[in-house]
């Protein structure tokens, strides 16, 4: 649809004033008539959009659980009398505490991004900027929340067993690169279909 709003928009810059309030045999203007003409584009796309907002939604918003979770049941635990992180002093903590929140904040980004796609009026101009751009941001706001989500997770397997044994770094750097890849691969086709 955004690609024959593009055509649209191109004749209609070029072709002379006159012609865009001339009417066809129907008596509808070039407007209408390219909208009656796409109706059913129109319909296929906004149920396309719906349906992959409401997965996107759902995903987004059990990722927000995870690291909401994971972020009030801090890695080592808390010294009983301050309630301080045991391991508040070291940068691997840090790392954890960071990324974590950024993970949070990008997932519930993407739960709104998506929620104002399922609540968009789906006019024909919308399919022009609006909703293909709202569904970029909603593609990348969970690629991003999942690269951080394996941050933090692979961060506090870190702090916990990590110092001893450097393998598991390194281990750790691999197998985090996975999900995120798999993601990746899985969900950015799906802007060029």
């Amino acid at each position: 649809m955004q690609r024959e709003l593009h055509w649209f928009k191109e004749i209609e810059k070029y072709a002379p004033r006159a012609f865009s309030e001339s009417e066809n045999r129907n008596e509808d203007k070039p407007k209408m008539a390219f909208i009656k003409e796409h109706e059913k584009l129109i319909k296929e796309g906004e149920k396309w959009m719906k349906g992959t907002a409401k997965f996107y939604t759902l995903a987004a918003a059990l990722i927000a659980a995870v690291v909401f979770a994971a972020a009030i049941t801090i890695p080592g635990g808390n010294h009983d009398d301050t309630g301080i992180p045991n391991f508040s002093k070291e940068n691997t903590f840090k790392v954890f505490a960071v990324s974590d929140a950024l993970s949070l904040f990008l997932s519930i980004a993407s739960v709104l991004i998506y929620l104002s796609i399922l609540t968009t009026r789906y006019a024909e101009d919308d399919f022009l900027f609006a909703l293909p751009s709202r569904l970029i941001f909603g593609l990348v706001t969970p690629f991003l929340s999942v690269t951080f989500m394996m941050i933090a997770y692979s961060s506090a397997i870190y702090l916990l067993f990590g110092e001893k044994k450097a393998w598991i770094l390194i281990t750790l750097a691999a197998l985090a690169c996975l999900p995120v890849t798999l993601y990746g691969i899985c969900s950015f086709p799906s802007l060029w279909n």
